[in-house]
Formats: structure tokens, sequence, C-alpha cells
């Protein structure tokens, strides 16, 4: 979840904990606002793309 690092300026607590109206409006914002996109945001996902852009690459450049 992306929210878990973030703290409430309102009640102190951590954002995904959901503890006051502030912290439960911002998480349902966030789950709101999730996309496809986010799965970039991953290191592992990422590492996965470029290896498979880079084995696509591979694969067009030899000779046939």
């Amino acid at each position: 979840m992306t929210a878990e690092w973030l703290v409430c300026a309102n009640c102190a607590g951590r954002v995904s904990e959901g503890r006051c109206a502030v912290c439960r409006a911002e998480l349902a914002r966030l789950r709101q606002t999730r996309g496809p996109w986010d799965l970039l945001g991953h290191p592992g996902a990422l590492i996965a793309l470029l290896v498979g852009l880079a084995a696509v690459a591979w694969l067009m450049a030899r000779p046939a």
C-alpha cells in the first residue's frame, strides 16, 4: 500500500491505520487514484520490464 509511510498531521498516526477522519479520507483518496501505472513504481516490476525490453531488443537484433 502506498500510505504505509505517511504520518497524519491531525492525529500523528500512520495514515494506513485510519485513526481519524483525515486519515480515512486520505486513505480513500489514495485507493481511488491508484491505477495500473502504480505497478511501475515497484522496483521488482520495473526491473522485470527492463529485462523484458532488453530480451526483445536482443531477439530483434539477432541475424535471421
